[in-house]
């Protein structure tokens, strides 16, 4: 058993920012993951050689402390400018420059983080233990929980702690689901440039073309169904909805063909009704945080916003 000063459950931004910042402090943290890298949505996924932005596609910079840190991120090749063509305002807009996921690697590099943890319950005991699904436990003095809030509840239920009524704030929390499609194509897409297309009142949300993203070496196509069709078949079959969607997607394809696709089910992905404050501290006897995008202003920014805040505050 590892004992650090603060055990972290997800390895979002919000997780790895916190981590980052509790180091700087001095202060020794564990980061914990289901998945099999550190990112939670700000996901990429290679298909063979080529590759997929599947969860968050790019992110804003608007306050003084991201754009710090982003220019930081630029400066080590994490990070480059890319806006979509449906934006017009003022605002810069980012991605990873090898995919989504190489701004959460940029911040894992030099932290301790344990993937492939599913955190299956928790006991206090001094402290924090955390046990997994693998048979492995992680201690901790403090704990920081930054997985979306319907995930966290259900973790503290399946723990069985007697734990204050005022983590009921936490159920306020409600995201919308979204199934997203990761297409591999024998040719460029027709997707105008910079290669992304919003859509309003439609079955999809959004398109991109993550060649022209400049992240993949080969054609792919990243489809976004909207909130209202995702809630629809998120328990169906998704293969099926899956090419629903393509033939949906046909105009901008153009003359390219699919050769091959996945489709991944994020239940919780966009939080359309958040936490006011940046974090949530409970009344525990052994200090206990929440944090993530369904706190403060949300999105990337506020992923990150989130973390620096229970960094500063553990």
């Amino acid at each position: 058993m590892t004992n650090p000063d603060v055990l972290i459950i997800g390895s979002g931004l919000a997780g790895l920012t916190a981590a980052t910042i509790l180091t700087e402090k001095g202060k020794s943290a564990i980061v914990l993951d289901k998945g099999r890298g550190p990112g939670g949505r700000m996901s990429t996924r290679r298909m063979g050689e080529a590759r997929c932005d599947h969860g968050a596609q790019y992110f804003s910079t608007k306050t003084a402390d991201f754009q710090n840190f982003i220019k930081k991120a630029e400066a080590a090749g994490a990070v480059k400018n890319w806006t979509p063509a449906h934006l017009d305002d003022d605002h810069s807009r980012w991605v990873g420059a090898n995919g989504m996921n190489s701004l959460p690697k940029f911040l894992a590099k030099n932290l301790t983080v344990k993937t492939s943890q599913r955190v299956v319950r928790l006991e206090q005991n001094n402290g924090w233990i955390a046990y997994t699904e693998s048979g492995d436990q992680f201690s901790g003095k403090a704990l920081v929980i930054a997985i979306p809030a319907p995930q966290a509840l259900d973790l503290l239920k399946n723990s069985g702690l007697d734990l204050p009524e005022s983590l009921a704030a936490l159920r306020q929390i409600e995201y919308y689901p979204c199934l997203a499609v990761l297409a591999r194509l024998d040719r460029a897409s027709a997707l105008p440039a910079p290669g992304s297309l919003a859509f309003e009142n439609h079955e999809i949300a959004w398109m991109a073309d993550n060649f022209q993203k400049g992240i993949s070496p080969e054609p792919t196509l990243t489809i976004h169904a909207s909130p209202a069709f995702s809630q629809a078949h998120l328990d169906g079959d998704l293969q099926a909805a899956g090419a629903k969607l393509l033939e949906l997607a046909k105009p901008q394809l153009g003359d390219a063909e699919v050769l091959d696709f996945q489709v991944h089910r994020w239940r919780y992905s966009l939080p359309y009704q958040r936490f006011p404050e940046p974090f949530f501290k409970a009344e525990t006897e052994f200090p206990m945080l929440f944090g993530g995008d369904g706190f403060g202003m949300g999105n990337v920014e506020g992923a990150f916003l989130s973390g620096l805040a229970i960094g500063k505050a553990v």
